[in-house]
């Protein structure tokens, strides 16, 4: 739930990953936090940090064709002991120091979440025009880029349009995001779906190195991230199950919380299911189970 890397700075705990400076580095930990509606839960989901990393690798390693990442490929014992890495490397990334890009980059294969919502009201998705008569789920006739704002931790995110994006970060920089994030979407939607599963959407994160280059920082393609459905159950017209948090959202609109802190402890029942959703989704794409390191 949390970690306390004795050899680095802990510089802040997001809602699930603890960063920490390590001089000309940093290490990402991923936690087994878990938050829904921008609430951190009381409720650990056992190994979700381990899985979430390892799938952020996995993706890393899979686009570097078509961006750079943040990953330091350095042995762990270079900056901390070996206990402590024995615990934190399977949950965590040592990543270059670099300036986030101030948008989220959000692509859309699918109508769903905030996009279906607006899709309703107004026929479009940030600004986006769609055509009339699509469904709940309907698959997109092309993938489109919806950038989102970056909200402080507590905040919400809201959905801009790619002028608006301009206006936060400059038109060079989300024009190069935007044919980036399209790019890995549309290669890796392909290729999940060789493993049955569907990319309906995905969020990643930007950086800039002091050099001017733009990189993939945060974490990428992981059901923290991304919205992955089963495309051999997949039925548009209404909202698919989907491998992530969604199991637990779904019980938490059911409990009458009301989506402010403090957060509702979750049964037994709810955690495992979400540990089984995260893991599956993870050995579908990857052929392999997460490695919990030391516990």
């Amino acid at each position: 739930f949390e970690s306390n890397l004795s050899s680095g700075e802990l510089l802040f705990r997001g809602k699930v990953r603890d960063v920490y400076d390590l001089g000309d580095a940093l290490c990402l930990v991923a936690s087994d936090r878990l938050s829904a509606f921008d609430v951190v839960l009381p409720t650990p989901i056992p190994g979700k940090g381990c899985v979430l990393n390892q799938m952020s690798r996995f993706w890393f390693e899979r686009t570097k064709n078509v961006i750079q990442n943040h990953i330091i490929d350095v042995p762990f014992t270079t900056f901390m002991s070996e206990e402590e890495a024995a615990i934190l490397e399977p949950r965590s990334l040592i990543v270059h120091k670099a300036k986030p890009v101030k948008i989220e980059a959000i692509v859309r294969g699918y109508l769903a979440g905030s996009g279906w919502a607006e899709y309703q009201r107004q026929g479009s998705v940030c600004g986006i025009a769609l055509p009339d008569g699509l469904q709940e789920s309907s698959q997109l006739p092309e993938a489109i880029f919806t950038p989102s704002t970056k909200a402080d931790q507590g905040e919400h995110d809201e959905n801009i349009s790619f002028d608006v994006a301009c206006d936060i970060v400059g038109r060079d920089v989300a024009e190069k995001v935007r044919t980036t994030a399209l790019s890995i979407y549309t290669e890796c939607a392909a290729f999940a779906r060789t493993k049955g599963l569907i990319l309906a959407d995905t969020k990643m994160e930007f950086g800039v190195l002091p050099d001017g280059e733009l990189i993939l920082i945060d974490e990428l393609l992981t059901p923290d991230s991304s919205r992955f459905w089963d495309a051999h159950i997949y039925e548009p017209g209404k909202s698919q199950p989907s491998f992530d948090k969604q199991y637990v959202r779904d019980w938490l609109k059911d409990s009458g919380w009301n989506k402010t802190p403090p957060g509702p402890v979750l049964p037994a029942d709810v955690v495992t299911k979400t540990v089984e959703k995260y893991t599956d989704a993870m050995v579908r794409l990857t052929g392999a189970g997460p490695d919990y390191g030391t516990v």
